[in-house]
């Protein structure tokens, strides 16, 4: 569940720190005292797309901070695929901060991520249902997913499409098989060519670099050549003055015999001796080194440099690009000179795939059509609790060529009057409707949703009296076994939360303020007394208040 909530500079709130818990918590305040803010801010650690306006004027950067504890498997799998460090004790801290240059910095338990990131973990966490959420009912593409939700369908939905997109993969390789003769031959004879080029040039890995520094020996061959004479002269000396190492051997027998006089000299003709070795080893590698170049061969490596330089501009800047790409060839020219056996081959597999994703699309098919009914039953039936007793509910499902869901095309129907023809939901619900029939169809689908904090704004909106009432028993039923989060304008859905929290704005100086308190049984009382009445809070209206509380 969402453990706390920390906001820093976003819009009119500087900064606030909201603890929240289990069960069925209200969030209300005045139209523009920051309720809306606080969905925007839970939004982006979501890793929902934000906007450097969000900012408070006069701030460099906001932040908003988020920690969910009792973390289930679920969450952790996500974790780890994302390689984010696990807490031990299931809590996960999810921080955004936004630039006003508007960069964000992401961070998930401490660790760098990005915004793809929260995204990925985001709809394990949170559930956010607001007038845009409802209006999606519109769409039939949603209506599949939560049917297959209810009937648990998504294991063999995900089977279906591993089989559908190897189906779709095969289809792709045969069409890339169908090209005329004329084509064919013209490739053929293209592939050959490059084929026996690369053949030809006998490309070794690391031949370039190594022809590379074999050049620059060449071309500093005479600075080579000074340095080794100058270095051999030093060494082993001349008619007319001794070498180091003859200078080196000699310092080493004075220091031998006087180390039975000298305790420092023994140590000393030690170094010496080591020395002059050290010196017979570079003396015996300097006589062996091969500094005679054949101006020749730099031409032919020039050669070969240029060579590798043009199929290098052809097929790869390196020579493991070239022979992939050579490798690539050989595989096409045998594909298309196999390609009647590839073909057959390739066609055998389709049919085979074709046969297996059309069983799998009619077991969907079966399952939700049986699915369906119930679904629907389950629906009405909080409709009818929510007030909304002659609405018709229907699942329409019709048959269509394969797609990424099946072989179905299916749209949820309704009807506001007994007789009238149930239609889809864009020609026939209003604002107020789509609400409460999300909230029915969230209610049904309460059991299925492992996500542990639903957050619903403003869900309220359209409805009042009665209904009301009814939108609140139904919120707090399903807070019983989760965590809901209600933004509402309604004192009879307050009055049900087990925690109330209010937002307000006050100005101070030349800028405007927003916080957020808890109240406790006076405060309740005293924040539906103005929600009853307004700002000019009556005794009568307290009263009410209490009513409403005690009713709850």
């Amino acid at each position: 569940m969402l453990a706390q909530l920390y906001i820093n500079n976003i819009a009119v709130i500087e900064r606030a720190s909201i603890d929240l818990d289990r069960g069925f918590t209200v969030l209300t305040g005045e139209t523009g005292a920051g309720k809306s803010i606080i969905i925007d801010a839970i939004h982006a650690v979501l890793g929902e797309r934000t906007s450097k306006e969000l900012v408070r004027t006069g701030a460099d950067t906001a932040s908003v901070s988020a920690l969910f504890t009792g973390l289930g498997e679920e969450v952790h799998a996500v974790l780890s695929d994302l390689s984010i460090p696990w807490e031990e004790d299931g809590t996960l801290l999810v921080q955004r901060e936004i630039k006003a240059g508007g960069r964000s910095l992401c961070k998930l338990n401490g660790a760098p991520a990005t915004v793809s990131m929260l995204k990925a973990v985001g709809p394990y966490l949170v559930t956010i249902h607001g007038q845009h959420e409802s209006y999606e009912l519109l769409s039939p593409e949603v209506h599949m997913t939560y049917l297959d939700s209810f009937a648990g369908l998504e294991p063999l939905l995900g089977e279906y499409q591993q089989s559908y997109h190897r189906l779709r993969e095969l289809q792709r390789q045969l069409e890339d098989l169908v090209t005329d003769e004329g084509e064919k031959a013209r490739q053929v004879d293209l592939l050959r060519y490059q084929i026996q080029e690369i053949d030809e040039a006998q490309v070794r890995v690391g031949e370039g670099e190594e022809l590379a520094q074999e050049r620059e020996k060449i071309r500093n061959s005479e600075k080579i050549a000074d340095g080794v004479e100058l270095a051999k002269a030093l060494l082993q000396g001349d008619e007319d003055q001794a070498g180091a190492l003859s200078g080196v051997e000699q310092a080493a027998a004075a220091m031998e015999r006087v180390a039975p006089y000298l305790p420092e000299a023994e140590e000393a003709a030690q170094k010496l001796r080591e020395a002059q070795y050290l010196l017979e080893d570079a003396d015996s590698l300097l006589h062996s080194a091969a500094i005679d170049f054949d101006p020749a061969a730099l031409d032919q490596i020039e050669e070969r440099l240029d060579l590798l330089y043009k199929l290098g501009r052809k097929y790869g800047d390196s020579e493991e690009k070239i022979l992939q790409y050579l490798a690539d060839c050989q595989e096409k020219l045998h594909a298309i000179e196999f390609s009647d056996e590839e073909r057959e081959r390739l066609t055998a597999l389709y049919e085979e795939e074709k046969q297996r994703a059309i069983a799998l699309a009619k077991q969907l098919s079966e399952q939700r059509k049986r699915a369906s009914l119930a679904f629907a039953k389950a629906v009405k039936a909080e409709l009818a609790f929510l007030n909304m007793p002659g609405m018709e509910f229907l699942v329409d499902i019709q048959r269509v060529p394969l797609t990424a869901m099946g072989c179905d095309k299916l749209q949820f129907l309704v009807s506001a009057n007994k007789g009238e023809p149930a239609k889809p939901m864009a020609k026939i619900a209003s604002g107020g409707e789509l609400s409460r029939i999300m909230l029915a169809i969230k209610t049904v689908l309460s059991g299925k949703d492992k996500v542990d904090t639903l957050i619903f704004d403003e869900v309220d909106t359209g409805i009042s009296g009665a209904a009301a009432n009814k939108v609140g028993q139904k919120l707090k039923q399903v807070s019983r076994d989760r965590q809901v989060l209600c933004i509402t304008h309604l004192a009879q859905i307050a009055a049900l939360a087990d925690h109330h929290l209010r937002i307000s704005k006050h100005v101070k100086g030349d800028r405007t303020y927003t916080q957020v308190e808890p109240l406790d049984l006076e405060g309740r009382k005293e924040e539906l007394a103005r929600i009853i009445g307004g700002d000019q809070v009556t005794q009568l209206q307290l009263d009410m208040a209490e009513e409403l509380i005690k009713k709850a």
